[in-house]
């Protein structure tokens, strides 16, 4: 007799997880933005952004508002909210400059981080004498100095790759909406 061994990740058709027409809400979102993220990148990104900028500034208001209430970590939660509140206002006061700086930021970021993380597998490739890593690492550190020496021109593609990423996980999230909805049904 076979042991049923559950799986420890959760099954997104059970109605009680997700629902089908949140998914299919969900789907349609990321469609919509991927498309207006083709159709007007500069001006989709820069609403984004701002998005971002107001609900940092409410969440540092929140943050302070709390500490009424639960004075544990004081000093973190004053650091956080001063932060989120500063950062909040900068980009709401200046969209459109915020908007370079963070993606600029991002793409930094990621160029950092690529070259850690390939520093890492060649370390472990060529203490382990396994190729496949140091050659992953090689390739991992050559992104991140491409993204380190162009953050500019990578910052300005990022609009179309959230796109193509929000167009692609729309029509998989509705497809997939479908699908629970039939197993939700049959339940």
């Amino acid at each position: 007799m076979a042991d049923v061994i559950p799986s420890p990740v959760p099954d997104i058709t059970d109605a009680k997880l997700f629902p089908w027409w949140l998914l299919l809400i969900w789907g349609i979102l990321a469609l919509l933005i991927g498309c207006m993220f083709f159709a007007t990148p500069g001006m989709t990104t820069v609403l984004l952004i701002t998005f971002m900028g107001a609900y940092w500034l409410i969440s540092g208001l929140f943050a302070l508002a709390s500490l009424a209430v639960d004075r544990s970590n004081m000093g973190w939660k004053l650091f956080l909210a001063i932060i989120n509140i500063i950062a909040g206002i900068a980009i709401l006061c200046y969209p459109l400059y915020a908007t370079i700086f963070v993606l600029s930021f991002f793409v930094i970021f990621i160029g950092f981080w690529a070259c850690f993380i390939g520093a890492a597998h060649m370390f472990q490739g060529f203490s382990s004498k396994d190729a496949g890593n140091a050659v992953l690492g090689l390739i991992s550190i050559i992104f991140g100095l491409l993204l380190l020496c162009m953050p500019l021109i990578v910052a300005a593609l990022l609009p179309y790759i959230a796109g193509a990423f929000g167009i692609v996980l729309g029509i998989i999230a509705i497809a997939y909406s479908f699908t629970a909805k039939k197993a939700q049904a049959a339940a």
